[in-house]
Order: C-alpha cells, then sequence, then structure tokens
C-alpha cells in the first residue's frame, strides 16, 4: 500500500508479488483536499477499478463506492403529505409520493427553509425518521427560526425522529460532503432526507450534478423521499440555476416574489409533478404564527391580486355583493308590497261582488215571493168567481 502512483512502490517489484494492491491519494483542489482510494489489483476477484472517495473521522472511515443504482428503483403509490394542507390540496394524489425527489426552488426569502421544515414536521408526525443535512444555517438556528411559523422541532429531535447534520459547505470537497451523507443515511435509516439548500455546494457545474446524481440515487434505491432546495438569484432564473436537477426531479415547486401595488408577496406553483396531476394556479401563500398558509388564488379584472391589492379588492367585491343583497332584498319587500296591496285588492273586489251577488239573490227571492203571491191571489179569486184562471 503506497500513497503516489509515480512511485508506487519502492523497489518496483511489490505490486508484481503483492496479492492485493491498494493506491491512496490525497488531492487538494481551491484549497480543500479529498482523499481517494484505488484497487489496482487484488487476485482472484473481480474488484472495481474506480476511484473511490473516503472519509476519515471520529466515526471510523467511510468508503463512497461511485457505482449508481441505476434506473431499476421501485414506484410507490404510496403518497405522504407535505406538511402543508394546501400545498397537498393542489397535488392530484394529495401529497408526494414516497420515495419520490422533490426540489423547491425561489429567491431568499421566498420560505424554502420554511416549507422543508413543514415537511420534517409532517414526516416525524407519522412516526418515521428525517434527516435534515443544512449547509447555511446551525441546528439550533433553524429550530430558534421555525418557532416563528408555529413549528418546535425540538420535541421531534429529543424523540430520535429528526437529526440535523450541519457543517459548512467548504468543510470537505464534494466527495467527502456525500461520504457524510451515504454513512449517516446508512446509521439512521431515515424515511425522508431534506437536503437545505444544494445550492450551497461549490465546485464545477458537472462535478455538482454527479453528486447529486449519487444522492439521488442511493435515495431512490431505499425509497427515501427526497427534498431538496435551491437557492435562485434575485431575478428568479428557474433554468439556469437548477444545476441540472430539474430533470431528476419527480416533483418541482417554484417559489415567486409576486410585486404588486408596491409591495412583495410571495406565491407557489408546481411547474411538474411527474404521475399525477396538478394545479396550474399561482397560490398566494403567507408565512405567520400558524405556519405556512395557502391562500385561494384571486383573480380579479386586471390579473392575480395579492396581498393589499386583495384585500383592497376583496373588500370591494364584498361591499359590491352587500349593495346586490340589499337591493335584491328591497325588490323583494316592493314585490311583496305590491302581492299584498293586489291581494287586499282582489279581496275587497270579492267582498263586494259577494255582497251584490246576495243583493242580486235576495231580490230575485223577492221576486219570485213577490210573484208565489200574486199568483195565489189570483187562484184564490178564480175559486170564488168559478171562472177557469
Amino acid at each position: 500500500m503506497n500513497r503516489a502512483s509515480s512511485a508506487l512502490t519502492r523497489l518496483g517489484f511489490e505490486q508484481y508479488v503483492s496479492d492485493c494492491v491498494l493506491l491512496l491519494d490525497n488531492r487538494v483542489n481551491k484549497e480543500i483536499t479529498t482523499r481517494r482510494l484505488r484497487v489496482v489489483k487484488y487476485r482472484g476477484s473481480a474488484h472495481g477499478t474506480n476511484e473511490y472517495p473516503f472519509l476519515i473521522d471520529a466515526k471510523g472511515i467511510t468508503v463512497l463506492p461511485v457505482t449508481q443504482a441505476g434506473l431499476a428503483h421501485q414506484a410507490s403509490e404510496v403518497t405522504v403529505s407535505s406538511g402543508v394542507a394546501g400545498l397537498d390540496q393542489m397535488l392530484g394524489v394529495g401529497g408526494f409520493y414516497r420515495g419520490a425527489s422533490i426540489l423547491v426552488s425561489g429567491t431568499a426569502g421566498t420560505g424554502k427553509t420554511s416549507l422543508a421544515a413543514h415537511f420534517a414536521e409532517a414526516t416525524c408526525a407519522r412516526g418515521e425518521r428525517c434527516i435534515y443535512f443544512a449547509f447555511e444555517e446551525s441546528p439550533a438556528q433553524i429550530v430558534r427560526n421555525m418557532r416563528s411559523i408555529g413549528l418546535n422541532l425540538q420535541p421531534r429531535i429529543d424523540a430520535g425522529l429528526l437529526r440535523f447534520e450541519a457543517a459548512r459547505p467548504s468543510l470537505f470537497g464534494l466527495e467527502m460532503h456525500l461520504a457524510r451523507m451515504y454513512r449517516e443515511i446508512g446509521e439512521f435509516k431515515p424515511a425522508a432526507v431534506i437536503i437545505d439548500p444544494i445550492s450551497a455546494l461549490r465546485g464545477e457545474a458537472i462535478d455538482v450534478h454527479s453528486v447529486l446524481l449519487r444522492v439521488i440515487d442511493l435515495l431512490k434505491s431505499r425509497g427515501i423521499t427526497a427534498f431538496l432546495t435551491n437557492l435562485l438569484n434575485m431575478q428568479g432564473e428557474l433554468y439556469s440555476e437548477d444545476t441540472g436537477m430539474s430533470s431528476l426531479m419527480d416533483t418541482w415547486l417554484a417559489l415567486v416574489q409576486l410585486a404588486s401595488n408596491g409591495e412583495r408577496n410571495r406565491g407557489l406553483y408546481v411547474l411538474k409533478s411527474r404521475g399525477m396531476s396538478h394545479s396550474n394556479q399561482i397560490r398566494e401563500y403567507q408565512l405567520s404564527g400558524a405556519g405556512v398558509n395557502l391562500i385561494d388564488a384571486y383573480l380579479g379584472r386586471a390579473g392575480l391580486l395579492t396581498g393589499s391589492a386583495r384585500i383592497t379588492q376583496e373588500a370591494i367585491d364584498a361591499a359590491e355583493q352587500l349593495r346586490r343583497k340589499q337591493q335584491g332584498e328591497r325588490t323583494q319587500r316592493e314585490i311583496e308590497r305590491k302581492r299584498q296591496l293586489l291581494e287586499r285588492q282582489i279581496s275587497a273586489l270579492r267582498s263586494t261582488f259577494q255582497t251584490e251577488e246576495e243583493e242580486v239573490r235576495q231580490s230575485l227571492e223577492h221576486e219570485a215571493a213577490l210573484e208565489h203571491r200574486i199568483q195565489a191571489e189570483r187562484d184564490a179569486v178564480a175559486s170564488q168567481r168559478g171562472t177557469k184562471k
């Protein structure tokens, strides 16, 4: 076993007489070192010939295979909640598929970490484990900040359901971060993994893509749901800064800043979600003490309204609705008044008709009685005279 490929052995013949030869290398790239291991020969075995990054720390030595899991992983039909009820409703199956990869992209301040924390809370609430790889904030800072939106993650940490692994991207090279993730995932055996954010990883784009691809392959092969966040520039250029991950993602959520009426508001939409129907709306959402709350899309005459413009338009529409309701009630009262007046008139006419009808009936009866009396008198007179009538 030697340290340099240029001088594999001191005398130059040990590599021929040895059954196994391991080559260790320590490379420095942009002031960050990466240890690599290669099996030069191992008689009687079919061994890997690639270079393998490995990590040495207090937990021992961890060697990361570079072979990928391929595309033979299973596709689950089980859904898991995002932790945000409104977001689940936007997804056709009511959440994410278990084992899927989810990417949340957005500019600073749009709430990427808040969504990640909601997902972690929902995972732990099901009694499942979640590991959170943080590259920009310490665990204590994340826990403190999430309390402001009504999430207390500390009980989940104390219960052993949530583990934070935080490190600056500059602490290791890309492959060392990958080796650390590989080891922690193998030890903790989580149901969900959060990486916040992937944009913090430093290196050539192709190297970052390679590392993230291997992470996704690893998680998919084990049926672990992956939740990744990605920080965009202030112009929110989705496609130019996704580090080539968009094609690997099963669900892609875009968080945007909606600027209107002199203010900025947050908006969310589902860019894609494989294997399910999903909403095509841009939904405004708010971060408050009750967590992430999605607001129903409100379309005004000028299009989608958010923030104070939405509140103002809602007040105007409510006032207009009240005016129409009151107008309708006035119309109903007027119709009722006219109906009652008509019924009174009909009643009066009916009463007059009945009176006249009674008078006519009595007159006819009187005439009939009078005629009967006259006829009786005629009959009496005729009888006295002995003549026929």
